[in-house]
C-alpha cells in the first residue's frame, strides 16, 4: 500500500509518499508561499533533489504540481497516480468530536469546519488540502489524523480551567493539547527501543521545536499535556510566550494595544524571540550566548527553567516516571539543552551519560547511564509515518467491511 501524507498550512503544503510494506519514505517535499508572486517547491526522492520557483495561486494548483513530481521519471516514485492507495491528512483540531483518526466523508468535513473557531489559523488550510485532494484524486480514500486526538484520554481534572462552567458549555473552552501525533509516535518508539510494554511505562515526552509541548503518558495514555485551548499555553517557545498571568493581555488592552496587536505579541513576538531580541532559532541564541549576549542567556535560562519545572510537575502527577524523551528540532539536536534540563532533575536519580548525549547523529538512542532510575532517550519524531499507519489501518478496515 502506498500512502500520500499531506500537511496543508495557510500558505504551504508539505507531503510524503510512504510505501507501507516497508514503512519507507519514497519522496518528500514542500510547496511554500502559495498565493504569493513566487512560490517555492522543494522535492526529494531517494537519489535526487528538485527545487524550483513558480507562481502557484492556491493549494489545488500546488497539489497538481506535486502530482506531476510524483510521476516524474527523474524525480518521482510512481509510474502513475493510480498507485496511490490512500491519502492521510494532518488536521490540527478535532475538538470534542474526534477521539481518533477517521475516514473523511462530508460529515467529517463539516465537523472539521465547525471546529475552525478553535483553530482559525490551522483547520481552514487543513480543509483546503482535503478538498484539493478530493477533487484531484476522486475515489481515493482519505483519512483525517488529528493533533488533538491523542490527548482525549485526559480526565476533566486535567483539561478543565478554573472558569465559569457555562463557558465550557457554550464555547467548549478547555485544554485540548497539540503535537499529539508526535507524542504518540515517540512514546510507542521509546517502549520499542527499551523492549518494554508501553502499558508498564510512565513517560514524559518533550516535543521541542519552534512550538514546544510536554505530554505525561501513563500506560500509553495521556494524563496531561502543556498546550491548552490553543498552542499558546505551556512552555516558552520560539515566538510564543507560553504560560503568563492572564491579566497581562487585559493590561495591554487598557494601555491602548489592539486585540490583533496583543495576539501578535503573544504568538509571534514573545518566547525566545521576545526575550532575546534576536531570533526564535536556538542555534542563533546559543551563538549569541557565546558572544556574551546577556539577553540571549536570559532567554535560554528561562526556556530551560520552564521546561524542567514542567517535567517536575508531571513526575508528580505520574507519581514516578520511567522515561524522558527529547524530540523535534531542538530536542533532537541540542545536547546542551538536554544536559541543562537533566541537571535540574537529580531528585529523580536521573543520570545522563554525557558521552552518549554529545554524539551528534540522527539515530534514536538512550542517553542515560545504565544505573539511571529514569531512562532518557533522543527520538526523531515521525508524524508522517504515524499518519500513514493510521490511514493504512482505517483503509484496511474499510476494505474488510
Amino acid at each position: 500500500m502506498k500512502i500520500l501524507v499531506i500537511n496543508s498550512g495557510s500558505s504551504s503544503l508539505k507531503y510524503q509518499v510512504l510505501d507501507m510494506k516497508t514503512e519507507e519514505c519514497l519522496v518528500k517535499g514542500i510547496v511554500e508561499r502559495i498565493g504569493e508572486d513566487q512560490s517555492d517547491i522543494k522535492h526529494k526522492n531517494k537519489e535526487k533533489i528538485c527545487e524550483n520557483d513558480k507562481k502557484i495561486k492556491d493549494h489545488e494548483e500546488a497539489l497538481k504540481e506535486v502530482m506531476k513530481l510524483l510521476i516524474d521519471p527523474e524525480y518521482g516514485c510512481l509510474k502513475e497516480l493510480s498507485e496511490i492507495d490512500a491519502i492521510g491528512h494532518r488536521v490540527v483540531h478535532g475538538g470534542e468530536k474526534f477521539f481518533s483518526s477517521v475516514l473523511i466523508n462530508d460529515e467529517v468535513i463539516e465537523a472539521i469546519e465547525e471546529n475552525s473557531d478553535l483553530a482559525p489559523l490551522h483547520n481552514p488550510p487543513n480543509l483546503t488540502g482535503i478538498r484539493a485532494a478530493k477533487k484531484l484524486l476522486p475515489g481515493v480514500p482519505q483519512v483525517a489524523v488529528f493533533d488533538t486526538s491523542f490527548h482525549h484520554t485526559m480526565e476533566p481534572k486535567a483539561y478543565m480551567y478554573g472558569l465559569a462552567y457555562e463557558l465550557y458549555e457554550k464555547y467548549k473552552i478547555r485544554k485540548y493539547g497539540f503535537h499529539g501525533t508526535s507524542h504518540r509516535y515517540v512514546s510507542q518508539k521509546a517502549a520499542e527501543i527499551l523492549g518494554k510494554d508501553i502499558e508498564s511505562l510512565k513517560i514524559i515526552s518533550a516535543h521541542l521545536g519552534n512550538g514546544a509541548s510536554l505530554a505525561a503518558v501513563d500506560k500509553g495514555k495521556v494524563i496531561d499535556t502543556s498546550m491548552g485551548f490553543t498552542p499558546l499555553e505551556g512552555l516558552i517557545m520560539g515566538t510564543r510566550s507560553g504560560d503568563i498571568d492572564p491579566s497581562i493581555p487585559l493590561f495591554l488592552l487598557r494601555k491602548g494595544y489592539t486585540i490583533d496587536e496583543v495576539d501578535d505579541i503573544l504568538n509571534k513576538k514573545s518566547g525566545l524571540t521576545g526575550l532575546s531580541g534576536i531570533s526564535n532559532d536556538m542555534r542563533d541564541i546559543k551563538k549569541a550566548i557565546r558572544e556574551g549576549n546577556k539577553k540571549a542567556k536570559l532567554a535560554y535560562d528561562v526556556y530551560v527553567y520552564r521546561l524542567a519545572k514542567y517535567i517536575g510537575s508531571y513526575a508528580t502527577i505520574l507519581k514516578r516516571f520511567d522515561v524522558l524523551i527529547f524530540t523535534a528540532g531542538v530536542g533532537e539536536n541540542n545536547p546542551e539543552i538536554r544536559k541543562d534540563v537533566c541537571d535540574y532533575l537529580d531528585i529523580f536519580e536521573l543520570k545522563l551519560d554525557e558521552e552518549k548525549n554529545n554524539i551528534l547523529n540522527k539515530e534514536d538512542r538512550i542517553i542515560s547511564t545504565s544505573d539511571s532510575h529514569v531512562k532518557v532517550l533522543v527520538i526523531k519524531t515521525d508524524e508522517e509515518l504515524m499518519i500513514a499507519k493510521d490511514t493504512k489501518k482505517i483503509v484496511e478496515k474499510m476494505g474488510k467491511n
